[in-house]
């Protein structure tokens, strides 16, 4: 397969798995509901890449639909690379502010660009896609970046988005109406779209002028131009007209088909029966849905100005330069929402601007009654003024709004976290000491549950660090080296570990109970993290 060569390739090639965990601290009083949660909707804010890995514990092959508008590099948006390369010769080049006079800005996108989306595929489940909205910048680069990424094969369509209604005059060359949605499966085998609604204007077109029993149906041409060796034949109507398919097409039924559904009344050749033959195709048959379509118009998900109306009516700007130039109507990311999610799917958007795709799971589940959670992940300052306040906005009702549904509010939850310290082995282990019980066992909880720590609800005595959802979960573990070598996960302390009905998470250096007892006292074992002991071998050198 041909691959995409830019400049600063070779060291963005593996750069996702430099990327070090991150705490993601949650911030209570900026959410909405009773405790900060990493299974809830999430907004995050902090660099976009490190979310991404942050994220992996909790959230790696669980992503139904990622939907992602990242800078479309026009020379414009002022953006700069700031992923923490190795290179200095690198992080001097890349670390620039890109704009229209940078040679190299292409370069630097897909610097930007690559690493994002290798993680973003380890977050996909293996049914699910991910839509990433471009446009002619660099839809070509964005194309090959995909194809090396997600496999060509996994390549499903590129959609056309009218984002205005009207041409613009003022343009030099073409008024430029669309913008490109590239859409890739995680696994092609596995992806199935779900089939959208007909809409009124086409479910008018079927008709019932013969009275058929079977109901309204509308009709199509039984002719094609690919050649069929048996669709030459000639066939007579109840009139007595006679009829074969013009110069080079051809009846797409063989004799003895088209025999079969004319006897069956599927025929429809005209109110006079002495026109060309149709198929009929009855509204019983195809209420179910219709295929989505690549070509998407403003009048079918939106456009832009629209999309900004209603940005300024829930959040009433009072600068018109305070509101984003590249709103997305959130009737357009509603449409990939209705392809590609269920009702318990789990959507993601990494640029998540003014919280356009959160808007839309909360419309949709509205509406359906569905469990959709959305992950919005934001980098810049307005993550909480903008992005999340429309959130806390949309669920709580905007009193102004004309929309029933709006006005009233969408109801729901989320949980708001920043992006903390990078969790590397160093600041595990501080100066060259093991950790405190209460730092490794933050640590672990955050890590094995994905759920907010407690650190008053720790008790060392009896090993217990919290309860998450699932499990209770107990930390065998002891800041000094001698100590923590003589400990296990022994019969003796499974058995004096506290009940609570529940199952039991156990984190300890090593264990001495077979597969058979763990499961009778309800445990879930798992080994302490592998830098405890490279710490253990350092310390006792």
């Amino acid at each position: 397969m041909p691959r995409l060569e830019f400049k600063g390739k070779v060291f963005v090639e593996n750069h996702h798995l430099a990327v070090p965990y991150h705490e993601l601290i949650p911030v209570r009083d900026k959410g909405i509901g009773p405790k900060a949660n990493l299974h809830d909707n999430l907004i995050l804010h902090g660099d976009n890449l490190a979310a991404l890995k942050a994220l992996l514990p909790t959230h790696q092959r669980k992503v139904k639909c990622i939907y992602i508008d990242p800078p479309y590099n026009t020379g414009n948006e002022g953006w700069a690379y700031n992923d923490n390369v190795t290179s200095p010769m690198m992080q001097d080049w890349l670390g620039k502010v890109v704009d229209r006079e940078d040679l190299t800005r292409h370069d630097k996108w897909c610097c930007m660009m690559l690493p994002r989306l290798k993680l973003l595929r380890d977050l996909l489940t293996d049914d699910g896609a991910i839509f990433v909205s471009i446009d002619d910048n660099e839809v070509h680069r964005l194309r090959c970046l995909m194809d090396e990424v997600f496999g060509e094969d996994n390549f499903l369509a590129t959609l056309i988005w009218q984002k205005v209604f009207s041409p613009k005059n003022s343009a030099k060359y073409f008024s430029d109406d669309h913008d490109f949605i590239l859409v890739y499966a995680k696994d092609i085998e596995n992806w199935v779209p779900n089939l959208l609604e007909r809409g009124e204007e086409a479910i008018k077109r079927y008709t019932n002028p013969d009275n058929d029993p079977r109901g309204a149906w509308s009709s199509s041409d039984l002719t094609a131009r690919n050649f069929y060796s048996q669709g030459t034949y000639e066939v007579t109507s109840p009139s007595g007209r006679k009829f074969r398919p013009s110069v080079g097409n051809y009846f797409r039924v063989s004799p003895e088909k088209f025999k079969e559904l004319d006897a069956d009344n599927r025929i429809w050749w005209g109110s006079s029966g002495d026109a060309m033959p149709r198929l009929k195709r009855y509204l019983s048959d195809v209420r179910h849905g219709v295929i989505p379509q690549t070509l998407w118009t403003h009048s079918d998900v939106g456009h832009t100005q629209g999309a900004k109306k209603e940005l300024v009516s829930i959040l009433h700007f009072e600068r018109s330069e305070d509101v984003f130039t590249t709103v997305k109507p959130t009737s357009l990311v509603r449409r990939i929402l209705q392809i590609a999610t269920d009702e318990d799917s789990i959507v993601l958007d990494t640029f998540a601007g003014s919280g356009t795709t959160a808007h839309a799971v909360l419309a949709l589940n509205k509406e359906d009654g569905g469990n959709r959670r959305f992950v919005l992940v934001e980098c810049e300052d307005y993550a909480d003024s903008i992005t999340a306040e429309r959130v806390r906005r949309v669920i709580r009702g905007v009193p102004a709004a004309k929309d029933k549904a709006l006005k009233a509010g969408f109801g729901g939850t989320f949980s708001y976290f920043q992006l903390g310290r990078p969790m590397r082995k160093e600041s595990l282990l501080g100066a060259g000491k093991l950790p405190s019980y209460e730092t490794l066992a933050a640590y672990i909880f955050f890590t094995a549950t994905g759920e907010e720590f407690e650190p008053g609800k720790v008790r060392q005595e009896d090993w217990y660090i919290g309860a998450s959802t699932q499990y209770d979960v107990f930390l065998v573990y002891d800041p000094d080296v001698e100590q923590l070598k003589r400990m296990a996960l022994t019969l003796g302390v499974a058995r004096a570990l506290p009940q609570s009905g529940r199952p039991r998470l156990v984190f300890a250096p090593t264990e001495y109970l077979d597969r058979d007892l763990l499961h009778r006292y309800g445990i879930t074992y798992q080994q302490l993290p592998f830098e405890i002991y490279e710490a253990v071998d350092r310390l006792s050198a």
